[in-house]
């Protein structure tokens, strides 16, 4: 049985992304198809390595954190140092997220502060024009 494969257009349209995402993706050393003359041709690994790229773009990962994620993944057959490594990575996400999301909050308080003084003299000032 021979293995599914995909061009370029129809991995596009089946991850409904572009086809200048995927050749970008392989400029950034992520995926790696084969060639059939000039057209690239991309097995079913090509298309779980792109499923993870759009995972961690979605995780806030960087491209370069996805290729050293893919580097240790293609350099050690144990998993290990790879596991390790993604746990890191998720770490200092959480930390990084969790400190946006304090900010964040902390804006909301802000934004709830003003637009009560703003209706608060809002009210003064309409009050004044009816007396």
């Amino acid at each position: 049985m021979t293995e599914k494969l995909y061009t370029i257009g129809e991995l596009a349209k089946e991850l409904d992304i572009t086809s200048r995402s995927i050749r970008f993706y392989e400029e950034s050393g992520l995926l790696n198809p084969t060639r059939n003359g000039q057209n690239r041709v991309y097995k079913k690994k090509d298309k779980v390595r792109l499923k993870l790229v759009l995972r961690g773009k979605r995780l806030g990962f960087s491209l370069a954190e996805t290729k050293t994620l893919f580097d240790l993944y293609d350099s050690h057959q144990n998993s290990e140092a790879q596991l390790e490594t993604m746990l890191q990575m998720t770490e200092q996400k959480r930390a990084v997220m969790t400190q946006q999301l304090e900010d964040i909050q902390a804006l909301m308080m802000e934004l709830d502060e003003v637009e009560a003084r703003c209706k608060d003299e809002l009210t003064t000032i309409k009050r004044g024009k009816i007396a």
